[in-house]
């Protein structure tokens, strides 16, 4: 086995860990900043709807109040204006969804479904716990959603959703009586939900993390045949022009030229040993021969 061939293996076992230590950290970092860039996404989704739940509450109920006894206006309802102002988002980005889920709701649209009640009992159970994150499987695709619970804080909620005969009337024409009473306070009554598809990040990651492994290859690629070529005119061509001139002396061809030491590395000082030992070998040989 060559010289050249002990070196490209050793390059070549050496860069091919290198790569796979570099393909691993690399796709972990990347698949976290995909995580973290949807989490920032989501928890943009749930401030926006949570201010427009404080808005409707402050802004809005208040001028609509006179109204509410002629007739009911869903407008005044924290979750039906969040909901209705994300619908506008969802035209362009139906993928991304919000939702209240409620597990006794007045309007039924938003009537938790079965994985959603398990989060609402999530919190109902953990009443320390202000926010959950988690990942599911949807058409499109896995998907992350981040859940915060409904907590009955303010007293006023329970005039419509406490006792029937505290509610207005005109809700009771709108919504009947067999739904969305009988709540309590701090009661956890349902959760905001916001689902934020994660193909398109994590596909954007899996682009970025194939397009820096191939710059990586490409670069190692670049290394070896830059130190191949070093090798070449440093190293082996330097030892094979002494090797092919100690082999002619060897034959008895004591005039062969001597090996021109060229730079002032090891390989210089190699040749001018060599020199030295072939001048000292042809005096050896001239003084057997007289």
């Amino acid at each position: 086995m060559t010289l050249r061939v002990k070196f490209n293996l050793v390059l070549l076992v050496a860069f091919s860990l290198g790569l796979a230590g570099i393909a691993v950290v690399a796709r972990s970092m990347l698949q976290d900043n995909a995580r973290e860039e949807i989490l920032h996404i989501a928890g943009i989704m749930m401030e926006g709807a949570s201010a427009i739940r404080r808005y409707t509450v402050d802004e809005i109920r208040p001028l609509l109040a006179v109204q509410i006894k002629r007739e009911f206006l869903p407008q005044t309802v924290p979750a039906y204006a969040a909901t209705r102002n994300i619908r506008g988002l969802r035209e362009k980005y139906p993928e991304y969804t919000y939702k209240e889920a409620t597990l006794n709701p007045t309007n039924q649209a938003s009537r938790a479904t079965d994985w959603e009640t398990t989060v609402v009992e999530y919190f109902r159970n953990t009443p320390a716990a202000k926010e959950l994150v988690g990942t599911r499987q949807t058409a499109v695709g896995p998907s992350l959603y981040m859940a915060r619970p409904i907590q009955i804080k303010d007293a006023s909620c329970l005039v419509c959703h406490g006792r029937i005969d505290d509610a207005p009337k005109t809700m009771l024409e709108r919504y009947g009586t067999s739904n969305g009473f009988g709540w309590k306070l701090n009661e956890i009554v349902g959760a905001q939900l916001v689902s934020v598809p994660m193909s398109i990040p994590l596909a954007r990651a899996e682009k970025t993390f194939r397009t820096f492994m191939v710059a990586v290859a490409a670069t190692m690629a670049g290394m070896l045949l830059i130190l191949n070529l070093l090798l070449h005119f440093v190293v082996i061509r330097p030892v094979c022009r002494m090797s092919r001139i100690a082999h002619e002396v060897s034959m008895g061809k004591l005039d062969a030229p001597e090996c021109v030491p060229r730079g002032r590395d090891e390989i210089a000082s190699l040749a001018e040993s060599f020199n030295r030992m072939r001048r000292s070998l042809v005096n050896a040989m001239q003084m057997l021969n007289e």
